[in-house]
């Protein structure tokens, strides 16, 4: 810091201006003091005046030239010298001190005005000269971009004529030649699965340098490290240039090179490299104008690409539409596209056998015509569902009116149609499954009468426990506490019927669980609400597991039919838990809806792993589960099945009545 500062005393003082200043100031100083320096009268008695007013004002002429030619700061020193050398005769050597004290002032003032005039006067000059600098370097920059805008929109034009990649390389390198005035020109494109540089068109170089370029790793050598970077890089003599790895590339004598990405959406395509086969120096503005240009080159690169890309794609397509259009018309399966306000618009071969009509015929029909009267609901609510974006549940059963009048049973998958991110209809593939749906009807039926059946037998079977085996051994039980208490026998005998009689007191109530096991009477008398109540209590005696009994909605009967197919799911759940379960809690809760009841039963035991789907619980083994899936079948309602290891398992029953 001090240095600086006397570094600024000695050029100052080797300014002509400070010198002057100083005699000025040196000269005020005599006129000033006359008598006290040499005795003699002051100049202003010349003039008839006896105070030193003219000398004062004269202070004005130093202040005012040390504020023009140096400044505020000169200035304001003037002025403090100027102070300095006045002061004294104002105060101690003046008759009228306060007269002199207000003149010295007033040159003080005016000076100060002075050079304050001065400082802005050179403001305004240096703001003028650096507003024509900042006009000039606008106005060069101007030109610079005219020019390089001029450079880019011929090599824009060269490569827009075209997306035929070779035209676009061909003609872009013949304008980056003419426009960088350039000796050679090299092109490469990065292959993105080798990661290589592949030299693609030249100029000014032999086919041997063109040969020993081909395949530059990403990294290797200048070019390679370009593509690697993503920065422009300047060679100030290529062939003696540590960094080249290519022996071919020193033999071309190459000295001045300049070499800048090709980019597309920020990433790197290839490398463009401009080269002399003597110095120079390309300029910051030659640097930014090649990679302008580069990165046209690289936006035309990548639209040739992907025209080439689209090319290929919509002969894809029309292969793709050509073996559609075969599986379309040969599909086993009746296909059939529809708009979105159920017009068909095309139909396969197996759609029209299915309907009976022509190919022809279908075309324009709306498809809610050849449904029956409740499909089309069901239909619609499918499709609305796929507008929306939701998950449905596929497939699902449509009834189909033949052109004869006959009736279809069609399994159908509707997928939605969109071109351009807007639906524009739904494609249906359709199963016809009429004749598995009798089967299923008559297979249904089967089991209803085999279940009947069952529950008959069930019946009688427990009827003839209660009426004949059960009285019999009551009889017996009789008999014995009659032979006991009537005869005199020994100890021992007595001891030996007593056990006898507790054994048949004990298969006795075997005998009478068993029957009610197998058909409660409580549920023929009362129905399914107190025979579930019955069940949880009989449970909760005999194994200890409290099971609670809950009721929602209004209550109500069911046909016998409906009462003991619900009893049996709710008696073989229940079964479950104890058998399996290891639960210490159970609940049961019939939920009374409009037109749909739902039975749960619900344990905290330890859970189990469920299968993929509800059908394939017989395949492994728990067929319990799989007839409690049938009966609510047979009931035309579904099952469900939650459970969690360690976190229990819920059994819901949904059946619409």
């Amino acid at each position: 810091m001090a240095s600086q500062v006397v570094a600024r005393l000695v050029r100052i003082m080797r300014n002509p201006h400070f010198w002057l200043l100083v005699a000025m100031f040196a000269i005020l100083t005599v006129l000033h003091y006359p008598q006290q320096i040499f005795g003699a009268a002051a100049p202003s008695s010349f003039f008839g005046l006896g105070r030193h007013t003219v000398e004062r004002v004269l202070f004005l002429l130093p202040i005012a030239y040390a504020g023009f030619f140096f400044g505020i700061k000169g200035g304001i020193a003037s002025l403090v010298v100027a102070l300095a050398i006045m002061l004294p005769r104002a105060i101690f050597l003046s008759p009228n001190p306060a007269d002199a004290l207000f003149e010295t002032g007033g040159v003080i003032v005016i000076g100060a005005l002075v050079d304050l005039w001065f400082e802005s006067q050179q403001r305004e000059k240096e703001r003028r000269r650096q507003a024509l600098l900042t006009l000039q370097a606008a106005q060069q920059e101007l030109q610079s971009n005219e020019r390089r805008l001029a450079a880019i929109n011929a090599v824009s034009e060269i490569v827009s004529q075209s997306l035929e990649i070779e035209q676009v390389l061909h003609g872009a390198l013949t304008k980056v030649v003419e426009v960088m005035d350039v000796e050679v020109a090299l092109l490469f494109l990065l292959h993105e699965r080798a990661q290589e540089l592949e030299l693609k068109t030249y100029h000014g170089v032999s086919e041997e340098f063109a040969a020993g370029v081909r395949g530059i790793k990403l990294g290797e050598g200048l070019m390679g490290r370009v593509a690697e970077s993503g920065e422009p890089l300047l060679v100030e003599d290529a062939s003696h240039d540590p960094r080249l790895t290519r022996e071919v590339v020193a033999s071309e004598r190459l000295h001045a090179g300049l070499i800048v990405p090709l980019k597309s959406k920020g990433k790197v395509v290839g490398t463009l490299c401009v080269a002399m086969r003597r110095p120079r120096e390309f300029s910051p503005e030659e640097v930014e104008l090649l990679s302008a240009i580069g990165n046209e080159i690289g936006i035309a690169m990548e639209n040739a690409r992907l025209y080439e890309e689209e090319r290929v794609i919509a002969q894809r397509l029309r292969a793709s539409e050509m073996e559609y259009r075969g599986l379309f018309e040969n599909a086993r399966h009746a296909i059939w596209i529809q708009d979105l306000e159920g017009n068909i618009l095309a139909a396969n071969k197996a759609f029209a056998e299915l309907t009976r009509y022509s190919q022809e015929e279908l075309k324009g029909v709306k498809v809610w015509e050849l449904l029956s009267e409740e499909s089309p609901s069901l239909g619609r609510e499918i499709e609305h569902g796929l507008l929306r974006g939701n998950a449905l549940d596929q497939p699902y059963e449509q009834r189909l009116m033949r052109k004869d009048g006959t009736e279809a049973i069609l399994k159908l998958t509707t997928s939605l149609i969109i071109r351009g991110g807007q639906p524009k209809g739904f494609q249906h593939i359709a199963r016809d499954v009429t004749e598995e749906k009798r089967l299923e009807e008559n297979l249904r039926f089967y089991l209803q009468q085999v279940t009947k059946a069952q529950e008959e037998e069930r019946k009688r079977i427990a009827r003839e426990l209660h009426d004949d085996t059960a009285q019999a051994l009551v009889v017996l039980s009789r008999q014995l506490d009659s032979f006991i208490s009537a005869g005199q026998r020994p100890t021992q005998d007595i001891i030996t019927l007593e056990k006898l009689r507790e054994q048949i007191d004990s298969i006795l109530e075997g005998v009478r669980r068993f029957s009610q096991d197998l058909r409660p009477s409580i549920l023929d008398d009362l129905g399914l609400l107190p025979a579930l109540e019955w069940l949880a209590s009989d449970l909760t005696e005999h194994f200890g597991i409290s099971i609670g009994v809950a009721v929602l909605g209004s209550e109500r009967r069911f046909s016998s039919e409906a009462e003991l197919l619900l009893f049996r799911i709710a008696q073989e759940a229940l079964r479950n838990v104890w058998r399996h379960s290891q639960a210490s809690r159970a609940w049961v809760t019939v939920e009374f809806n409009d037109g749909k009841t739902i039975l749960t039963i619900r344990d905290n035991g330890k859970g189990f792993e469920l299968p993929k789907r509800v059908s394939d619980l017989a395949s492994t083994g728990k067929l319990g589960l799989a007839g409690m899936e049938e009966r609510a079948r047979l009931l035309g309602g579904r099952l469900a099945l939650q459970s969690e290891l360690g976190r229990g398992t819920t059994v819901t029953v949904e059946v619409p009545i």
